[in-house]
């Protein structure tokens, strides 16, 4: 196991904080970004920029540390989608340093949730286990995901798609189908948010946030230059809309809803391929995270909440990467296990009642 140390980054690192971020092993992730620190932080978190360096002098690792204080427990870190590593056998040894950082500050952590994205194998659950993870509910909807490889010219891009979806993208051009990079006014983000309302309700089991929160989450990474809006219209109105995100080099599709009933064929499948060329163009990415699908091994599963969601994505790619999820370090193992038995169950519940809003 390789050994880090931990500590908390300076100002002038916090400043250039995605820079730092997309520098890291794995390069990055946008929920490590300082976009999403500051989403965050006006939604029940404090946000903690922590840095991870090798004690053999090699590449460190920023990691961005979500905190929220627990009644009578102390304090609860979630190192979201990270650390980020070269590989698993790095997970360990940051975790390591992060208790014993913990310790030395007197920083009254109970617990460390992490959720690295490291492939999932038996490998990588057996490295965490030996180093006492303990493997926990996933939290993140792309912990199983379709991961389109977009490190061609578009043309290859586009001929590396499923049929079905190469198909769609270009048929909807030869109707005349158009998708536009919108403006991110009021009005706009409006009629976005009221698409993704309509987006398999109850039979997707999607739990939409309230609009001030995804609100906040696409004007601040608007603001950083990294996300960016589309819609395509059908009688005058957005029947399809997206939003997206360029972090490093990856793609993400955060955000997307559409209207029922459509009469364009492919118009979805057309709104994403403009936004995977326009990032490929513009941000150099190399991957786009369509972000969200069963497991692997229940793509064909009817049953599944994402069902669904996972035919339209795996119709760009079968490349479904399901990720080793959310691990808990256990670092006040009387608190720990309080917030297991009840605790946590019981503070979800008074968050959701409170604020609207799911607790993570």
């Amino acid at each position: 196991m390789r050994e880090f140390t931990a500590r908390f980054a300076t100002d002038q690192e916090i400043a250039a904080w995605d820079d730092h971020v997309t520098a890291n092993p794995n390069g990055g992730n946008m929920l490590q970004s300082a976009s999403f620190a500051e989403v965050k932080a006006e939604h029940g978190w404090r946000p903690l920029h922590l840095v991870h360096e090798p004690a053999d002098g090699g590449q460190a690792s920023y990691n961005l540390v979500l905190e929220k204080k627990v009644p009578a427990l102390g304090r609860l870190w979630y190192m979201i989608k990270g650390p980020d590593v070269a590989a698993v056998e790095d997970v360990p040894g940051i975790a390591e340093a992060t208790a014993r950082f913990v310790a030395e500050q007197g920083l009254d952590v109970f617990a460390l949730k992490i959720e690295p994205d490291v492939p999932a194998s038996e490998h990588a659950r057996a490295v965490l286990a030996r180093a006492g993870l303990r493997k926990s509910f996933d939290i993140q909807p792309n912990d199983s995901t379709a991961v389109l490889a977009t490190d061609a010219d578009e043309e290859t891009v586009l001929k590396s798609l499923h049929s079905r979806g190469r198909n769609a993208v270009r048929r909807a051009l030869r109707e005349g189908c158009t998708v536009e990079r919108v403006e991110l006014t009021e009005e706009n983000m409006r009629r976005m948010y009221a698409l993704m309302d309509t987006v398999g309700q109850g039979e997707a089991n999607i739990n939409l946030r309230s609009y001030d929160y995804y609100a906040k989450f696409w004007t601040a990474f608007e603001r950083a230059g990294q996300g960016r809006m589309y819609f395509t219209y059908e009688d005058g109105e957005p029947s399809v809309g997206a939003y997206v995100v360029a972090y490093g080099r990856k793609g993400t599709y955060k955000d997307g809803g559409s209207k029922p009933r459509r009469r364009q064929y492919g118009d979805s499948h057309l709104v994403q391929w403009t936004a995977v060329t326009d990032l490929m163009r513009e941000h150099g990415i190399v991957e786009y995270d369509l972000c969200g699908t069963p497991p692997s091994d229940r793509l064909k599963d009817k049953d599944h909440p994402y069902y669904g969601l996972g035919l339209f994505k795996t119709s760009f790619t079968k490349s479904v990467v399901d990720f080793v999820g959310v691990h808990d370090l256990v670092l006040r193992p009387a608190r720990y296990a309080a917030w297991t038995r009840f605790a946590e169950k019981v503070q979800r519940q008074l968050w959701v009642r409170r604020t609207g809003q799911p607790f993570y």
